[in-house]
């Protein structure tokens, strides 16, 4: 599974080094927990999110970045003791399962329902609706879909899947980052211009901007993912309370976009965590009830 990626764990290890974990106390009380996310929207909201209230309830947190492959590399050798997300059964499946047995992540991990991929365009673009239109419209595109770092899950489906079924081989698919296509995404938007781009959802973008998936008549990009915490092996016993409230978690579709547009507004990961913490409360308290 993640050896297939052809992986050098030892890079990670290195990258690591300053952040090996350490157990609580035999109640799960205290102690340091370091977290791992994405650089995607969603995976750095989760995490700011968990380490503002781990903090409040007295653990030390370290929270660092990796990409996506790195990610599930690190939890699987413990250098992380909780990664976020993994977008499941469908869009991570090259990396991790439910019920692995290289990490703790079952059904009761699950944080959100209904997260999928797709490629987008502005709700302007009138006479393109479908994945099938592309073919025709290369010139309207100048040949180009704006899409996000070549190490994502996302883009490798792009590449091995959506390219070939939909006969887009005559497009350039661009590699860059979420921030840079959500530039292009915006320039070409403000000035009423033809864009495509790779993009999903949970995302900001769709509270911004007015913009439509494209129809996926054959549903290459399969059916909507469940976004889940990976915790390593062994996190449940070190941690049972914090295990417990990471449990107990879940996010509606318009917390999570409340959130999500808080980080794009405020900038701040932890200003925007705060933010939506204070105005969630009643929510998170709920979490932590038990």
């Amino acid at each position: 599974m993640i050896g297939k990626q052809k992986l050098l764990s030892g890079v990670l290890i290195t990258a690591a080094v300053t952040l090996t974990a350490c157990g609580g106390d035999e109640t799960g009380e205290g102690g340091t927990i370091t977290l791992g996310h994405t650089t995607y929207s969603d995976g750095t909201a989760f995490a700011y999110v968990w380490k503002q209230l781990l903090e409040e309830e007295g653990y030390d947190v370290n929270i660092t970045t990796f990409e996506k492959a790195f990610l599930f590399e690190g939890t699987v050798n413990g250098d992380l003791d909780v990664a976020f997300p993994a977008w499941l059964p469908f869009t991570d499946e090259a990396y991790v399962a439910l019920d692995s047995d290289e990490m703790e992540l079952t059904q009761d991990h699950l944080l959100y329902e209904g997260a999928h991929n797709g490629l987008v365009v502005p709700a302007y673009m009138e006479d393109i609706n479908s994945i099938e239109d592309l073919p025709d419209a290369i010139d309207q595109f100048d040949g180009e879909i704006a899409g996000i770092d070549p190490g994502s899950s996302l883009m490798q489906i792009m590449n091995s899947d959506i390219i070939p079924h939909y006969q887009l081989d005559a497009y350039e698919l661009t590699n860059s980052s979420e921030q840079a296509m959500m530039q292009q995404l915006d320039t070409a938007y403000q000035n009423q211009e033809p864009v495509v781009v790779t993009l999903w959802s949970p995302h900001y973008a769709f509270q911004d901007y007015d913009l439509k998936y494209l129809d996926d008549p054959d549903n290459v990009f399969g059916e909507p993912d469940s976004i889940y915490y990976m915790g390593r092996n062994g996190f449940s016993e070190d941690f049972p309370k914090a295990d417990s409230w990471l449990k107990n978690s879940f996010f509606e579709e318009d917390q999570l976009a409340e959130l999500l547009s808080l980080r794009q507004e405020l900038g701040d990961e932890e200003e925007a965590a705060a933010k939506w913490i204070e105005d969630n409360r009643e929510l998170t308290d709920g979490w932590l009830d038990n």
